[in-house]
Parts: structure tokens; C-alpha cells; sequence
């Protein structure tokens, strides 16, 4: 617990990244460019609304470790209470829990893409998208993202 609390504290004061803690309280995920394109890149095919989609990005949960927002070993203890919100533009939201996401519980195949057909996406559709391809409805698909954020349930 000191080595986490310390490990906030002092990022906070700019002075060591929050990917040290361990179990992060809020963690903002860095969408830049810079930061995406050292990800793996993924080839999605999914399906909305009659509507089939060939599309490119990274895996939601590679960007989030690269964030440090979610520890590469398995999720246990408290981070089991962890969950991502991802905002758009017009201030639509979803949710994902981290142990959705984690390979060893949900392995939920969640993506940030930001070319569909070949092409940037378009300002109603990005600059970035999440697709999320198994689910039953694209219910959590979020256009225009603008934030993903990681925190601790209440």
C-alpha cells in the first residue's frame, strides 16, 4: 500500500510516471498518435446495424498496459473492481470492467480503430472508434472517441 501510495503521489507531482502503481485510483489514456502507433495493429471485421465494417486499430487492452492503467499479469484483489469508461464528443459513454478485458478472465477482444475501408475514419465516425465485435449489439461501439479513462469502483 505505501509503495502505491507513494508512487501516486509522486506522479502526480510530474515526477514518476502513474504506470508504477500498481493499482491505479484513475488513469487518463494517453490518444495520440505517438502513443498508438507504437501498438500492434489489429485487422477487425464486424457487423453493426446490417452493416458490415473492415476496419484497423490496436487492442483496447494493449493500450491500456502500455497506459499502465492495466498490469500485464493476471488482474487480482482490488483490480477486480477496475473499469474503463470511454467518453465521446458528444458526451455518449460506456463501460468495460477490466476484468473483462483481462485474457485470463473475460478476454474480451475490444478495439480502438481509426481507419474503416481503408480510409481515416470520418468526423462522424472518429477520429478514433471503439468496436467491440462480440458483442450481440454495438451498444458500447463508441464514435468520435475523446477520452478513455481507467478508475477504481466506489
Amino acid at each position: 500500500m505505501k509503495f502505491r501510495m507513494t508512487a501516486i503521489v509522486l506522479a502526480a507531482l510530474g515526477t514518476v510516471p502513474i504506470a508504477l502503481a500498481k493499482d491505479p485510483v484513475s488513469v487518463e489514456v494517453a490518444l495520440d498518435a505517438a502513443t498508438l502507433s507504437t501498438l500492434p495493429r489489429h485487422a477487425i471485421e464486424a457487423t453493426a446495424h446490417d452493416q458490415a465494417l473492415r476496419c484497423e486499430g490496436v487492442e483496447l487492452a494493449a493500450l491500456l498496459r502500455k497506459a499502465g492503467a492495466m498490469p500485464a499479469d493476471p488482474l487480482r484483489g482490488k483490480q477486480l473492481a477496475s473499469f474503463v469508461r470511454v467518453e465521446a464528443r458528444d458526451g455518449y459513454r460506456a463501460v468495460f470492467s477490466l476484468a473483462e478485458l483481462d485474457a485470463t478472465l473475460g478476454n474480451a477482444k475490444v478495439f480502438l480503430v481509426d481507419r474503416c475501408a481503408g480510409k481515416p475514419l470520418d468526423d462522424k465516425s472518429g477520429p478514433l472508434r471503439l468496436i467491440a465485435p462480440g458483442e450481440s449489439r454495438p451498444a458500447r461501439w463508441v464514435r468520435q472517441v475523446q477520452s478513455i479513462r481507467v478508475e477504481d469502483a466506489p
